[in-house]
Order: structure tokens, then sequence, then C-alpha cells
């Protein structure tokens, strides 16, 4: 035996040698050394007799220096540098293991993934930075009690079809609160109130209103304006109509305080953007279709947690409810009826039918409902008033000799003099008629 011979140990190797040298010596019995190394009698015991056998190389693991028996085949290590070189280049190493597992049969840990994109040279160990921490919220007990809601603008299609999409779109994006899953999710042009109001929509008539919902301070959501802290009244028409329909909308201060939606947000950013590009979905139509036939039942499959109460809060829709939507979610603005009897709006003018289901003065307040179909109504006191669209402004608002517009149509005939409309003033039959004295 060479006596030369380099052995190289770790420090816990080493202390376990001088403690196994010393029971050899009898310098301390099996209990105390199995106490100074944290093992069992037995398990000291065996060392204590590869020690006597190996010398100093008793203590050190059998298979040390010696391939392990899971060892992945070094053609599937190739097999997958090339498809993360060609196709995963630019997926993070969870989203990667999924394509290869899915679409290459190609069993790797997402740890190994991970190492492999770091030797190709194709992601970065990021190391945690300080940042500032924010106390964790406890998630509500059942679905449907709160949704959070966000807009999300990103280059989706990565400028794909930029001609005719842009270069960002807008994504509307809802997660329970509850149990984390995407309850809906829609591209859209913006994140404006039309656009808000159609992704609502949707979402009541397939769901059902949820208790709450939870956004940001958006121009959409909230009236940002230093009088609005005094006066209460002030409310966007997304509030409005979510006061309507019984829905709490809670404003966040910071974007950590809904942050289930915003990580889903950059979750998306990095997932949906490759899964688009696999498939070669160019078009927000296409998207959309997308993401409810396929992206939404498989993310939410693998990524929903169980929640603490299996009650679903969402209150269903009946099919009056559901032609109310037109009504509600509409965008309302008040205008006062002129001498004319004509309403002004967005530069065009309404010319209200002589005939009407209620009365209607000069000088009342209507509500004009932009509806989502690009209908506009003009309502009072719920009641929907019959008009006209005039092609062009007026010459001048006269005055027009007509009290109001009632459900009758106005005639020119009068009663005569000796009508009983006309003597019931003349005559008070209650009364005696006197006559002069001859």
């Amino acid at each position: 035996m060479d006596t030369n011979q380099l052995i190289i140990m770790t420090k816990n190797e080493a202390r376990r040698y001088e403690v196994i040298r010393d029971l050899i010596a009898r310098k301390i019995d099996g209990t105390e050394a199995a106490k100074s190394l944290g093992l069992s009698v037995r398990q000291t015991k065996r060392i204590k007799a590869r020690v006597k056998e190996l010398k100093i190389k008793g203590v050190i693991h059998g298979n040390r220096g010696k391939e392990s028996n899971r060892r992945i085949d070094e053609k599937i290590i190739e097999e997958a540098k090339k498809h993360l070189n060609e196709i995963y280049y630019d997926f993070n190493p969870l989203l990667a293991q999924e394509h290869l597992r899915d679409d290459n049969d190609i069993e790797l840990s997402k740890e190994k993934v991970r190492q492999l994109m770091i030797d190709e040279k194709i992601w970065k160990a990021r190391k945690k930075s300080d940042v500032k921490k924010f106390f964790w919220r406890e998630r509500k007990d059942n679905y449907g009690e709160m949704q959070q809601f966000d807009g999300s603008y990103h280059n989706w299609f990565e400028g794909r079809n930029e001609v005719e999409l842009g270069l960002e779109q807008c994504l509307l994006l809802s997660v329970d609160d509850a149990d984390g899953s995407i309850t809906k999710a829609q591209f859209e042009d913006n994140e404006g109130v039309v656009a808000v109001f159609r992704f609502w929509k949707g979402y009541f008539t397939e769901i059902g209103l949820p208790l709450s919902i939870y956004l940001d301070k958006f121009s959409t959501y909230k009236v940002n304006h230093k009088n609005a802290v005094d006066n209460k009244d002030l409310m966007t028409q997304f509030e409005r109509a979510m006061k309507q329909l019984g829905i709490d909308v809670i404003h966040a201060n910071t974007p950590q305080a809904k942050g289930r939606v915003e990580k889903m947000n950059g979750t998306l950013q990095r997932r949906l953007v490759k899964e688009l590009r696999l498939n070669n979905i160019n078009t927000i139509a296409g998207a959309n279709r997308f993401l409810i036939e396929v992206f939404i039942p498989k993310f939410n499959k693998q990524f929903r947690v169980v929640t603490k109460k299996k009650a679903d809060l969402h209150r269903k829709l009946d099919e009056k409810k559901i032609t109310e939507l037109d009504k509600i979610l509409s965008i309302q603005s008040e205008r006062r009826v002129n001498n004319d009897y004509t309403v002004r709006f967005k530069n065009n003018y309404y010319q209200l039918n002589e005939t009407q289901t209620t009365t209607v003065c000069k000088k009342d307040k209507v509500i004009i409902e932009e509806h989502l179909s690009g209908k506009i109504k003009i309502a009072i006191r719920n009641k929907y008033l019959d008009y006209t669209k005039l092609p062009e402004r007026p010459k001048k608002e006269i005055e027009i000799k007509l009290a109001a517009l009632t459900n009758k149509k106005q005639t020119s005939w009068k009663p005569p003099i000796n009508h009983p409309w006309r003597t019931q003033f003349l005559i008070n039959k209650k009364q005696p008629i006197l006559t002069a004295a001859k």
C-alpha cells in the first residue's frame, strides 16, 4: 500500500475518524461514541468495523467516486440541450421542463433543466435582491368571495401581425383570491370602460356575480380627483355599475396589495407568450379562443389550490337579470331636455317624439345610455323614450307651445262653451244659484 496516498476528507469525516480511533483504543465506549457522532450504536459499530478493515478510508462513504445509479443517459442530456437552444431558449426553467416532458418525452427535474440552461448560457442564476417586504394576506375562504382584476399591456404576440395589432396588446385578467385560479382572461384593445364592461358582462353571464372585486386606482375604476376624497358621490361608470349590481369595489393602494393578479400577469407574460408562439396564433380572436379552450383549463388544473371551504359564493343570474346587464353595463350620461324637446349629446341632436310612455317636460333631466352594442337609448324615471336622430343641428331652438309630452297625442280640438268640462267651472252644483229679485 502506498503510504503517501492523498485522501480527501470533509471536516465531518475527519472528526468521525478521530472518535472511532478513540473507540478502538478503548478511550471511550460505544454509547459515548454514538452520542458524539449523533448516530445509533449499531451504525457506530459498523463504522468501527470498516475502519479496522480499511483504516482511514473506512469513514468515507462507499459511493464516493462512483457513478450514480440514477445517472441520466448522456444522449438524453444532449437531446435536451438541443431543444433548449433551438426552441426553448427564452423559456424559464419550469416552463422549459414542462414542454420537454409534454412535447419531447424527456423527463428531467426543474433543477436539472435550470443547471443545463445555465451551462448553455441561456439562463442566469439570480440573486435575491433586498426589496421592501410586504406582509402576506390570508386567502379568502370561498370561491367567488373576491376577484382580483387587472389589465396588462405587453407585446403578447412578439411583433407578429404588428401592422394590425400594434406593438402592445392589453390582456384583461381576473384571478380568484381563494384558489388562485384564472376565472377569466380576455384580450382587448385597451383598459377603457367599454372593454372592461364587455369583459365583466361575459364574466357575469358565464359565472355569476362575485361578492367583491379588488383592483387598482386606474381612472376607469376610480375618480382620481382631490374632490373625490370629500365627495363620496363622485363615482366612475364602473363604480356606478358595480353598485347597482351589489358588488363591493375595493381599491388597492399598492400593486403588491393585489399581488396575486400582479404575479399572475408576470407568469402569463412568461408562459402565454411562448404558448401563442408555439401554436402559431397571431390574432386577438384566435388568442381568446385559445385561452378559453386550451390554456386556462390546463393552467388551472396544474396550479389551482384547494380552498378552505367548498361553497361557491357567485350569485347566478336568471334570464331577466342577464337582460338588465345591457342597461347597467352601459355608459350613462345626464342631459336636459331643450325647449323644442330635443336632447343634445356628443354634438348629435335627438328629437323626442310627441307621444311618450311617460310625461316629459321641458328642462327635465334624462339619462343617455350608450350600450355595448352601439345603441343609444334615452331614459327618464326608468322609462325609455322614443326619439328620432336629427341629420343636422336645428337652425334655432324654438319655443314649442306644448306643455309636456304625454302618452296621448295632442289634438287641435277645443270643447265648446257649453261643454260640461267648461260649465263645471262656471257653476258649482253644490251651491244654490242666486238670482236678482224683481
